[in-house]
């Protein structure tokens, strides 16, 4: 429903875009998801490492103020409470424990990713009964090595992250000088494995939004002009 620069499926309501084609695109993404997108998990995201338990009366419209002080991570066990992340170059993480009944939604900025926001939600689904060896996690498209250039600041961090063990994941950008390319998702891929998440129970999409702006809302590529994702996970 959404036109102008907004054209597309967007899904985000504090974009600019009318509320009107918002709700509608909502309808239509829960249409073909089954699911009922009417009332969800959402709420400010900020970069931080707050992830919240929800219940269902947590869940509001996406035209009403979030009644949530800032989070940038959601799990629940309960039936029918759908958790929503939103992204445009940050690494979506979606997770669940089939046996235990818990769910996940993430977003895995690069500073929230440094400062282990993975822990903090694996943590969270623990204190409703998950396992880690039972966790299944899908990384959804976000930016990609191939874009993502930083300062050295940002391996500095992932190196930390993971106990120095950040081997191919990052490296100096051989046309930039002082910059360096970085796998994010990579980064939340090993930082899953050294929480005790199985290798066979991650599944990475492996899609660059940069590099596809046609199918992606990209900050990067876009700047404040642009749309948002979302990224969903219901029980």
């Amino acid at each position: 429903m959404s036109e102008g620069i907004f054209r597309s499926l967007n899904l985000g309501a504090n974009r600019g875009d009318p509320i009107e084609n918002v709700l509608e695109n909502w309808r239509r993404f829960g249409e073909a998801v089954g699911a009922d997108t009417s009332r969800f998990v959402h709420g400010r995201q900020t970069h931080g490492i707050t992830v919240r338990v929800a219940v269902r009366s947590d869940a509001h419209s996406i035209a009403e103020p979030t009644p949530w002080p800032e989070a940038d991570g959601y799990v629940t066990n309960q039936p029918d409470v759908p958790l929503v992340v939103f992204t445009a170059d940050c690494t979506p993480l979606l997770m669940q424990d089939p046996d235990a009944g818990v769910i996940a939604a993430v977003h895995c900025g690069w500073r929230s990713t440094v400062a282990d926001i993975e822990r903090a939600a694996v943590e969270a689904m623990l204190s409703l009964g998950a396992r880690p060896g039972h966790i299944r996690a899908a990384i959804g498209p976000g930016i990609r090595r191939c874009c993502f250039q930083t300062g050295p600041e940002v391996p500095q961090a992932v190196e930390k992250l993971l106990g120095g063990h950040g081997e191919g994941l990052f490296a100096p950008d051989g046309d930039a000088p002082g910059k360096y390319r970085v796998d994010l998702p990579g980064t939340v891929r090993r930082r899953l494995l050294q929480l005790g998440l199985a290798e066979e129970n991650i599944d990475e999409l492996g899609i660059c939004t940069m590099c596809h702006p046609e199918r992606f809302w990209s900050h990067r590529a876009m700047g404040a002009a642009r749309g948002s994702q979302a990224n969903l996970i219901v029980l």
